[in-house]
């Protein structure tokens, strides 16, 4: 897969610095067939937020014992190279004068190195652009990335998304320490360990909350219908992110997708022909809880129930210019409508699963049932630099074939059916239940439970 990189206003500026040849270096992580844009929220690269353009020291000539990526900003600082956004860098080298004259610390091993404060600038630049999704990360950070996208890490076992300023909880994975704990949709974060979150982005928490296998971390929860915080004290555990489960219920054959991977088409497609082995009528898809993944594997499964040509996602790069349309290419296995096809969404829907889920809905080819999804209709885009640093933009937004946004409300399903986290914890399942009577013909459950479809 690749996580591509393209520009953003101030992106030329950073390309410069981090390489004498802007344009040229940069490393992108290729995979066969995907082509990398990144859905997901869930698990988010880790990012250490500095301070906008916090103490970066730069200095005439240059300073002795630079390391690569200080040399490479030197060189372009006294270069003629010029961004194609120019930017009056005087009020910049008086506040670096001033630091250097004027700030006291109590211990030398307090004052960060000159290449903490050079990536400090550009987390902070990236910072500025006001952007939960938009993110600078150093060396150790982007290693932490590259975990998550490989499906393999060390921590509790849950995605978090950001929500009105709120570091919420999209799903805890199944079998994950977070699940036996308690964790679910919706429970707000409100302190990790001994460190608030208020203004923390996803990238900060994650950080925080991830770990060595077999520490633990404690998380201070807000719920919505509890009158005090949950504390929730979770050992780690190495986690392995699962694609997909499959059972039999009732009338039904069901399909958990858990994430959009480098093996969800394939892991999907084995699970269709599982489906018509097994002699059911009815299919539910169940993308309750999943936070995304890639673009390509949501385009190939939608392709799996529509025929060849039909739209599956508008990417908007902005206005006054022109969009990419994906479209399926005629993967179709066969044939389902919306009486014998259910799609399941909840809060914990995000990004890929909102693009799937919308355009099987839209094309009527299924019904959706469930909650309103979480709302990440956005794209971003990975860089390796060329420090082993990284950098994640939002390039684009998404729309549905009918040209609907849900980058901040979500998707709204067909028939709502809420689900309580009192009913969550009874292992109650009316979304289910809905699914099922609705395969079973009875169209009215929506009126039944007093609300609309």
């Amino acid at each position: 897969m690749r996580q591509l990189l393209e520009e953003v206003l101030a992106f030329p500026i950073y390309k410069a610095l981090c390489d004498n040849s802007p344009m040229q270096n940069e490393q992108t992580t290729k995979k066969p067939k995907n082509n990398g844009k990144l859905l997901g929220i869930g698990l988010a690269a880790m990012l250490a937020v500095a301070a906008f353009f916090s103490g970066v020291q730069f200095g005439q000539g240059g300073i002795g014992g630079e390391s690569p990526l200080e040399a490479s900003i030197f060189s372009f600082l006294y270069s003629k190279e010029k961004p194609d956004t120019e930017a009056d860098l005087g009020e910049f080298w008086r506040v670096w004068n001033l630091l250097e004259e004027k700030f006291v610390t109590s211990s030398p091993t307090s004052t960060p190195d000159q290449t903490t404060k050079l990536r400090g600038a550009i987390a902070g630049m990236v910072d500025s652009y006001g952007d939960p999704y938009t993110v600078y990360m150093p060396p150790e950070d982007a290693s932490y990335f590259a975990e998550d996208i490989s499906g393999n890490f060390s921590g509790v076992g849950m995605e978090v998304g950001l929500r009105d300023g709120l570091i919420t909880i999209i799903a805890p994975l199944p079998d994950s320490p977070a699940l036996g704990a308690g964790i679910q949709t919706g429970d707000i974060i409100t302190k990790i360990d001994d460190t608030s979150t208020d203004r923390m982005n996803v990238d900060e928490a994650v950080r925080l909350i991830r770990g060595e296998a077999g520490t633990e971390v404690t998380l201070m929860i807000y719920r919505e219908g509890e009158v005090e915080l949950l504390e929730k004290k979770i050992i780690r555990q190495v986690i392995n992110i699962p694609t997909l489960d499959t059972e039999t219920k009732d009338n039904a054959f069901v399909i958990k997708l858990y994430s959009f991977n480098g093996i969800s088409e394939s892991k999907m497609r084995e699970a269709i022909a599982e489906f018509e082995q097994s002699g059911k009528n009815n299919l539910i898809l169940d993308l309750r809880g999943n936070p995304g993944g890639f673009l390509e594997s949501a385009v190939t499964i939608a392709g799996y129930f529509l025929p060849a040509g039909k739209v599956v996602v508008r990417e908007n790069f902005g206005e006054g210019k022109e969009e990419d349309v994906y479209r399926t290419q005629g993967q179709k296995i066969f044939g389902l409508n919306p009486d014998n096809f259910v799609v399941l969404i909840d809060g914990g829907s995000a990004s890929a699963s909102e693009i799937l889920a919308g355009a099987l809905s839209e094309h009527g080819v299924a019904t959706t049932i469930g909650d309103t999804t979480f709302g990440k209709g956005s794209v971003q885009e990975l860089v390796n630099l060329p420090d082993k640093s990284a950098l994640k933009v939002t390039i684009a937004r998404w729309l549905t074939p009918e040209g609907v946004s849900f980058s901040e409300g979500g998707l709204e399903p067909n028939v709502y059916i809420p689900r309580t986290p009192q009913e969550v914890m009874a292992g109650e399942d009316k979304q289910m239940e809905a699914a099922i009577k609705w395969l079973k013909g009875d169209k009215s459950i929506g009126e039944k439970l007093g609300v609309n479809f």
